[in-house]
């Protein structure tokens, strides 16, 4: 009985040290997504003479061709991801509010 109440214990430890690291990798994880759709639309924007000030759409042909399998990636917390309003804005994740931010 005592060795079930010390696993039980240590779980309780343990757990909430997983949860904290998942989400922390998830974090992370988007944060290098959300560098590289900036990479992507900067590059894009290079080579099609697109100006600072110009708009595009993260489900542009053309962008979706700097992808891996022209699949835009996505979070890995369940956020989805929004262009900047112009080439020279960051793209933002809709958790933000998590940290999930360039």
């Amino acid at each position: 009985m005592i060795v079930v109440a010390i696993i039980g214990l240590l779980a309780a430890l343990a757990v909430p040290n997983f949860i904290k690291a998942r989400a922390n990798a998830q974090k992370n994880s988007c944060i290098a997504n959300l560098r590289l759709i900036d990479s992507s639309v900067q590059q894009w924007a290079l080579e099609n003479k697109k100006v600072s000030t110009d708009t595009y759409l993260l489900s542009d042909s053309g962008l979706l061709g700097y992808f891996k399998g022209s699949i835009l990636p996505y979070c890995p917390g369940g956020g989805t991801y929004s262009p900047g309003t112009v080439v020279a804005e960051l793209p933002t994740c809709s958790f933000s509010n998590l940290g999930h931010t360039l």
